[in-house]
């Protein structure tokens, strides 16, 4: 399939640029107008390279990264990206978590019009557990992958702890509760639990206590 670009057809389009099939490409390029089938030479510029700050939080910190993105592209509030950053040569992955235009926050912006743009890195979030037992309730933190699944209904472990998810809370606000739905970690606000409590053997009134009363 050939390349395609946006420029102006000179039969149906003078004004505003509409999708073309590039038919020959280099210094003299010719191209074919999807939307009426005009055939015509033109010019095709390339976009280019603007630097834009990015202020990353990872957790309870955030730190500014530098990187170039090219002048046309279209960038939305929640898009994952890899962040190049200049100064260090390192990648991070983030979601975009808010934009700065002039003196808006919208929600979608060319990159030519940002200012600056806010993202929360993706590669380790540090997801919050709230952990039901009788009438109280403590809070425990799991570090893992921002591609880390957690399963409704499933048992995990942080640290010492070991729970059955009951309930998460989205980022977007929304709560799941339905055994065997699965979220990923960079989505979560908050996973809702009960304790998991495992009995040793010969306590209480363990297997080994019920067998000790029974003659073989």
């Amino acid at each position: 399939m050939n390349e395609e670009v946006e420029v102006v057809c000179p039969s149906c389009s003078p004004r505003h640029t509409v999708l073309h099939e590039v038919l020959k490409s280099g210094v003299n390029p010719v191209v074919k107008c999807l939307e009426c089938g005009r055939v015509h030479p033109t010019v095709i510029e390339t976009p280019k390279n603007i630097g834009i700050k990015v202020i990353v939080s990872r957790g309870e910190a955030s730190f500014p990264l530098h990187t170039y993105m090219q002048e046309n592209e279209i960038i939305s509030v929640g898009d994952e990206m890899f962040i190049d950053d200049e100064s260090s040569d390192e990648v991070y992955p983030v979601v975009i978590t808010a934009i700065e235009s002039g003196q808006k926050r919208p929600d979608t912006a060319k990159v030519a019009d940002i200012n600056y743009l806010w993202g929360r890195a993706i590669d380790e979030v540090c997801v919050k557990i709230a952990i039901h037992e009788g009438t109280t309730t403590r809070s425990v933190i799991k570090q893992v992958p921002g591609g880390y699944q957690f399963t409704i209904g499933s048992t995990e472990k942080a640290g010492t702890d070991e729970f059955t998810i009951i309930k998460i809370k989205e980022r977007d606000g929304s709560f799941r509760s339905r055994d065997g739905i699965v979220i990923e970690a960079k989505n979560i606000k908050r996973i809702f639990a009960n304790p998991v409590h495992r009995r040793t053997w010969g306590s209480g009134t363990s297997w080994s206590s019920r067998r000790r009363g029974q003659s073989w």
